[in-house]
């Protein structure tokens, strides 16, 4: 299981990972984003970075959580990118996401994915 948050403000833009294994070993990774973006974007960058760990540790089945409800939808096709900046964000995770054998997307309420949001809160500082 992968859960991943972005989080942007006018001073900096965090992102954060956190896989989950089976026997329930929790593995947080959280980063701070080198240019200043939406908090869209930093959502984007969030999961990017989470599928493109998830593929160095060899996972070929997945289930991604997020909060954002945008970028859920638009991946899976219940919304459409309507702004241009997002597109080569959703194009790369599409492209990423195409490389599993199996992997699911679901939307969380922030309630429930407090911890990625309060490390990429501290990211974004």
């Amino acid at each position: 299981m992968m859960l991943f948050e972005g989080s942007a403000r006018k001073d900096g833009a965090g992102a954060v990972v956190v896989f989950v294994s089976l026997k329930r070993h929790v593995l947080p990774y959280s980063f701070s984003l080198s240019e200043l973006c939406s908090n869209n974007i930093a959502e984007y960058q969030a999961l990017i970075m989470g599928l493109h760990m998830a593929m160095e540790m060899k996972i070929s089945s997945l289930e991604v959580y997020g909060d954002s409800m945008l970028v859920i939808n638009q991946l899976l096709t219940h919304y459409e990118v309507r702004k241009d900046d997002p597109i080569p964000y959703y194009q790369m995770a599409t492209q990423l996401l195409e490389r599993f054998d199996f992997v699911t997307l679901e939307h969380v309420p922030r309630k429930d994915n407090q911890m990625a949001d309060a490390l990429a809160n501290l990211a974004a500082t």
